[in-house]
């Protein structure tokens, strides 16, 4: 929004501020905090980095703010709490679904905390770049970005002289991209503000078996996209440990026994499935009409070591005209209706909305900071800038100039909403 438009809503963004002020400590750091984060949320040519918000913002001093985000003590954990107790009553609903998802933020150098040669999803391709793992919350309501977590690589942990250049607290070890995610699910459970047991993420998430396994264990339904050669055993198969003969080492591990069937790829039971089982689902409102997929869903069991693993559903799903097929595996309930295993699955692409929202409207990729609080004290800020501008759409009903997102009330798939916003809500999902 530029400044005119920030006029009008400047009463609610005080409102805004004030459910976080004292978290930031210091009468002084309070007013910075107010001041950088009015700084995000009005559109500017340059980037949105310490200097130029101080341009923009009247009483703020570059080095002030610079000083809020790399050298004042304020801690990001009480805030993420606050958004999400504040995002609480405005999204969450019985069937919300959370988002693992991560972004790239490309860098020049060694020094920035995290940076390393990696596969960066902003340029398409193997940079050098910091990687941010969010949460996002979605539901008939709208949907948000709700915490993040920097990636630190083996090669930063492994080294505590950088890692203490760079201000990374002595007790943080390594964590896959995965276990934050789970990490950030747990926590969000703990606040307790946002409802739900659906998680959804992509196949860079759902290839994690570790992943599948400690979130069935904690009691979360997922429906994750994996590998087209992710193995499956379609129909009952027996497992045993073999006979030991008497010689060399005793065997313990199960393994198939002769003549049962073998695990296929995802791909390869596809590819054999009768074609009249495939139903036509619509899973959103776009821009440009409904979004309808074709699905089709299998009762199959995980392979482990070439041996049946959890019972799990295996969703397929694919263009009208038969192209662009995306495989899903989900451990819910047997009884779960296809519909519901597709909405859910579709609920993965707002957290792209909210990354293109949040780069675009709030500056959550425009820092100029090295180090760990650096990094968390800024997408931070973003992400409440983030909250905020859901307040406004939320509340003034402001018509989208976006890119199509999910959309609806009903509880029936392809049941349109009548008011779209900017964050445009999904469709409902059965708890």
């Amino acid at each position: 929004m530029n400044l005119a438009q920030f006029d009008r809503v400047a009463s609610a963004f005080t409102a805004f501020h004030g459910e976080f002020a004292p978290l930031f400590g210091r009468k002084e750091a309070r007013q910075r905090s107010e001041q950088y984060l009015r700084g995000l949320l009005v559109q500017q040519t340059d980037r949105r980095n310490a200097e130029n918000v101080a341009e923009a913002i009247e009483g703020a001093t570059a080095r002030a703010l610079q000083r809020l985000l790399t050298e004042a003590p304020w801690k990001t954990a009480p805030v993420i709490d606050r958004l999400q107790q504040y995002l609480g009553p405005r999204l969450s609903r019985a069937e919300g679904v959370f988002v693992l998802d991560e972004t790239g933020f490309p860098k020049k150098g060694t020094k920035s905390v995290g940076v390393a040669r990696q596969y960066c999803g902003t340029v398409g391709k193997v940079g050098n770049c910091q990687l941010g793992v969010f949460l996002a919350y979605v539901s008939a309501r709208g949907h948000a970005l709700v915490d993040a977590r920097l990636f630190l690589p083996r090669e930063w942990t492994e080294d505590p002289t950088r890692c203490r250049a760079a201000g990374v607290p002595t007790d943080v070890t390594y964590q896959s991209k995965a276990e934050l995610g789970v990490a950030m699910l747990e926590h969000a459970r703990a606040v307790g503000q946002l409802a739900g047991h659906w998680v959804t993420a992509d196949a860079d998430y759902g290839k994690v078996p570790s992943l599948r396994d400690a979130l069935d264990a904690a009691g979360w339904w997922y429906v994750l996209e994996v590998p087209s050669t992710t193995p499956v055993f379609a129909e009952a198969t027996q497992a045993a440990v073999p006979i030991w003969s008497g010689h060399g080492r005793k065997p313990t591990r199960p393994r198939l026994v002769e003549g049962a069937p073998r695990a296929q790829t995802a791909q390869e039971w596809v590819t054999g499935v009768d074609q009249r089982r495939w139903a036509i689902l619509t899973v959103a409102e776009g821009a440009q009409g409904p979004r309808s997929y074709q699905f089709i869903a299998q009762r199959v069991w995980e392979s482990r070591e070439g041996v049946p693993g959890r019972a799990s559903w295996l969703v397929v799903r694919r263009n009208l005209d038969g192209s662009e097929l995306k495989f899903y595996l989900s451990n819910a309930p047997a009884d779960t209706p296809l519909p519901t295993l597709a909405q859910v699955g579709a609920w993965r692409w707002p957290i792209e909305t909210e990354f293109q929202t949040e780069k675009g409207e709030t500056g959550l990729d425009e820092y100029e900071v090295r180090g760990w609080d650096g990094w968390h004290h800024h997408v931070t800020l973003a992400l409440l800038a983030g909250a905020f501008l859901l307040t406004v759409q939320q509340d003034w009903g402001k018509k989208s100039a976006r890119t199509d997102a999910p959309a609806g009330e009903s509880g029936a798939p392809g049941a349109a909403s009548s008011a779209h916003l900017d964050r445009r809500r999904p469709l409902a999902v059965a708890a």
